[in-house]
């Protein structure tokens, strides 16, 4: 890293970018898109849990259904997040767009842990719940319209798909890594039924790091030189940026790039997202063993979006993409969820659980580099913010339609199956129908 920022002061005629500068923007992109998924991972680590207490029945796969419906919820609201926080971060600037938005998730998430259960208030309980979830998603929406820009905004030329895989890639795998470590915490500090009564409590309510981190980033972050230079040069911005994106102009810009984020995002659901509960449910590990597991899936979801987004700027995102998409096929095909539920022992568990992560997260590494290679500045933070979560709120409905589509636990292995092939070729449809986008930077 010191060599490569060595020689990465960026100069054009209004832009003056300085290593400082890149180096921040790298970490506020990463490591803030990484503590707003630690906080969405937190829910998917304790499904079973908060199922229980949140969405109590006597069938288990309903229960489940019920968790990943509150999971689906956030993200069906990300898109009007995006929007809000995306006019804002498009007219004001990317820095304070993230503030404002990481303060917000990272204290929803932390009052989750203080709510009520069933129990406590009856169904009370899960209207809060859901109410709470449908705020944490508006604010999360809101972390990608300035996460998702500022960093390739600010970094040289050459360096943008490697950035989209670290901020995407490494930042929800170390999102997921710092799940799983707290989640061991938990579960070890918390074991038995006590962590039914206060370990999940408190793995909410160490979501306040991302307020706190929130802060740091305000103090030591400088804007977008992109923004300050669009601002310098008052060029016109748009009263209303969301219009924009949905104009004849780019309208089918914007439908292509939701194709292909929706096939991206649910291979990353299927996969990441899932994987705590079929360990749990269909693995039988028990929560240490499973978080340990989960902690080796996290960094194999780190380091594989970095190689693949570093691959997109050597040969192309449609040719980074379709190769995900074959590798996707070809893992799906033979060593996907049903052989994972026949593998005994928790080393084989381990690995091919890890094989699957690896797939599911390499699928969506250059994802953010060419959503925001697909539209200009004025209106780059509005257009990637709600593409990407027009796609991930999409996506974030296929776990709960698997467990609503399976009549009881053993069928689950092969709905997600189904479920990972078609998404699968979803996601390479799309890019077949879009243009290469590398080197296209406005």
């Amino acid at each position: 890293m010191a060599e490569l920022l060595a020689g990465a002061n960026v100069t054009t005629a209004a832009r003056v970018v300085n290593r400082r500068q890149i180096l921040m923007a790298l970490v506020a992109s990463t490591a803030g898109w990484s503590l707003d998924l630690f906080d969405l991972f937190l829910l998917l680590f304790v499904a079973p849990t908060i199922g229980a207490l949140f969405f109590p029945t006597n069938v288990p796969t309903l229960s489940l259904a019920g968790v990943y419906a509150a999971f689906a919820t956030s993200c069906v609201v990300r898109p009007f997040g995006s929007i809000v926080f995306g006019n804002y971060a498009d007219k004001f600037g990317r820095k304070k767009a993230l503030f404002a938005a990481m303060s917000g998730v990272g204290v929803i998430t932390a009052l989750m842990g203080a709510l009520p259960t069933v129990k406590q208030i009856g169904v009370g309980a899960t209207v809060v719940f859901v109410l709470m979830r449908l705020l944490q998603g508006l604010f999360v929406g809101g972390v990608t319209a300035s996460t998702h820009t500022i960093g390739t905004e600010t970094v040289p030329p050459s360096w943008r798909g490697w950035v989209s895989g670290v901020i995407t890639g490494a930042g929800g795998g170390l999102g997921a890594l710092l799940a799983s470590s707290v989640f061991y915490l938990m579960s070890s500090v918390f074991p038995g039924p006590a962590f039914e009564q206060w370990g999940w409590r408190c793995m909410f309510f160490s979501g306040l790091i991302a307020a706190i981190f929130a802060l740091f980033i305000f103090y030591n972050l400088n804007e977008s030189p992109f923004f300050v230079e669009m601002q310098k040069n008052k060029k016109a911005v748009s009263k209303a940026p969301i219009k924009v994106v949905f104009s004849p102009q780019y309208r089918s810009i914007a439908l292509i790039n939701i194709l292909v984020v929706l096939g991206a995002a649910s291979m990353y659901y299927l996969t990441s997202g899932y994987m705590p509960t079929f360990l749990g449910i269909i693995n039988k590990l028990p929560k240490p063993v499973a978080a340990k597991a989960l902690i080796w899936g996290s960094i194999v979801a780190t380091l594989s979006p970095i190689v693949v987004g570093q691959l997109s700027e050597m040969y192309g995102r449609r040719k980074a993409f379709i190769g995900t998409g074959i590798l996707g096929f070809a893992v799906f095909g033979f060593l996907g969820y049903p052989h994972l539920a026949g593998v005994t022992g928790i080393p084989a568990i381990t690995f091919y659980a890890a094989i699957l992560i690896l797939v599911g997260n390499a699928a969506y590494a250059p994802v953010l580099i060419f959503l925001n290679e697909r539209f200009p500045t004025a209106i780059r933070a509005t257009g990637t913010a709600v593409c990407w979560n027009f796609g991930f709120a999409i996506g974030g409905l296929m776990p709960m339609l698997v467990s609503a589509s399976s009549r009881q636990v053993a069928d689950i292995p092969a709905h997600l199956n189904w479920f990972l092939l078609a998404v699968t070729a979803l996601m390479v449809v799309g890019i077949l129908a879009a243009p290469e986008t590398k080197g296209k930077f406005e």
